[in-house]
């Protein structure tokens, strides 16, 4: 029998019982499309670390006072980082691989504007470096100068959050807000940024120059943190291990063991986040594929039944000379074409999900995964299917022949 003629009647003998075989290619389709859209939400939840991540600045590194989380340090006290540690770390001699660096304090101040009232969750007196740093473009106006820094005018750049909640629709650039009792002019709007890593809306802020800041809310004394830019993501390390040895400098310290500063990198949170949303697609995958093995043991399960079934006309096969070779194949026929048809409709299930959003995050399908899934399930239905066809190949024509 050729393979047409094989293909042929592994179609008849399916469609012979449409019902079950279409509950049969039903697991096996819930098994492949939940295996690729699991893998795309664990893909999706990673990529969007990464844009987040990114969206801050990869070449960013943030300097704020106390040890390293988990380090065992001996300092015996903090000194609080000041403008003088900036300086040092502006100097081109002492750190060569740090292109910028943006000195900051923070504060949450109630912002108003023509008796509209928002309490802005971050309030940030900063250097015009900290643009850079921190990858934050204005969509509208302009950022502060180094001038307004020196005259210490009272200008402002909101991000979008805040821009929405004070002003709706209307254009804030050129116009007065009254924060915390200190009118302030909008010179800027920051592009969204959206989420970001935390629970704190990174476009909920205002950004004014450091004195300004300093004078009408925070005082003249320690520093919140120290944001620094290298000059490159691939310097980061190299501009790292300069912050620490101009540090333990301007702090007076000769143990490398008793810093009181701590200096944290984006590219080490990105290292971080990525470890842990890959264990996430593994662990999601491996749930996933619990799936296609619970399909796959229902194509035995209803090969075993369509054997029992028919075995009659197996007997009646074998006895006008039909070789146990063309039985195998016919059982094997079937339930390789179950998978088959079940794993192409399982893929173009997924492939339509995945322009969804699940549970908050849009998936992002890895090509691998939808031709690893394909083939899988196809590698089952040929072994689960061996085990009934063989029996059924096994037969014995005169056994077959008087089964009821």
């Amino acid at each position: 029998m050729n393979p047409l003629e094989t293909l042929r009647f592994a179609v008849l003998g399916l469609s012979a019982n449409k019902v079950r075989s279409g509950l049969t290619m039903l697991g096996i389709l819930i098994g492949v499309a939940a295996v690729i859209l699991l893998l795309a939400v664990g893909n999706g939840s990673s990529q969007a670390v990464k844009d987040s991540i990114d969206a801050l600045g990869t070449n960013a590194l943030t300097v704020s006072s106390g040890a390293g989380f988990g380090a065992q340090s001996t300092a015996t006290s903090t000194k609080p980082l000041t403008i003088d540690d900036a300086r040092a770390l502006a100097d081109q001699s002492q750190a060569p691989d740090i292109k910028g660096v943006a000195p900051e304090v923070q504060t949450s101040q109630t912002a108003l504007y023509e008796g509209t009232s928002h309490t802005v969750s971050s309030v940030i007196g900063t250097y015009p470096a900290y643009f850079e740093a921190s990858n934050s473009k204005v969509v509208q106006g302009d950022y502060f100068s180094n001038d307004d820094v020196l005259a210490a005018r009272k200008v402002a750049v909101i991000g979008s959050t805040t821009a929405t909640d004070l002003f709706g629709t209307a254009s804030p650039i050129g116009k007065k807000i009254v924060l915390g009792g200190t009118p302030l002019t909008v010179v800027g709007e920051l592009a969204t940024k959206g989420s970001g890593t935390g629970f704190q809306d990174p476009d909920d802020v205002i950004i004014a120059p450091l004195p300004t800041v300093q004078n009408a809310y925070s005082g003249f004394g320690s520093l919140s943190q120290i944001l620094v830019e290298a000059s490159s993501a691939d310097t980061t390390t190299q501009a790292q291990n300069e912050i620490t040895t101009v540090l333990m400098g301007t702090h007076g310290i000769k143990d490398p063991t008793a810093v009181d500063f701590r200096v944290s990198s984006q590219t080490t949170l990105l290292s971080t986040r990525s470890s842990t949303t890959q264990t996430f697609t593994v662990l999601l995958g491996a749930v996933a594929a619990i799936s296609l093995l619970v399909g796959g043991i229902g194509i035995t399960n209803i090969m075993l039944v369509t054997v029992t079934e028919r075995t009659r006309e197996i007997g009646l096969r074998k006895a006008i000379g039909a070789p146990k070779g063309v039985i195998l194949s016919q059982f094997l026929a079937e339930s390789t074409l179950l998978s088959l048809i079940g794993a192409g409709l399982g893929v173009a299930v997924a492939l339509i999900g995945a322009h969804f959003t699940i549970v908050g995050i849009k998936p992002v399908v890895i090509p691998a995964s939808v031709w690893g899934a394909f083939a899988i399930a196809v590698a089952i239905g040929l072994f689960f299917g061996s085990y009934p066809a063989s029996r059924a190949a096994s037969l014995r024509p005169i056994e077959a022949l008087r089964h009821e």
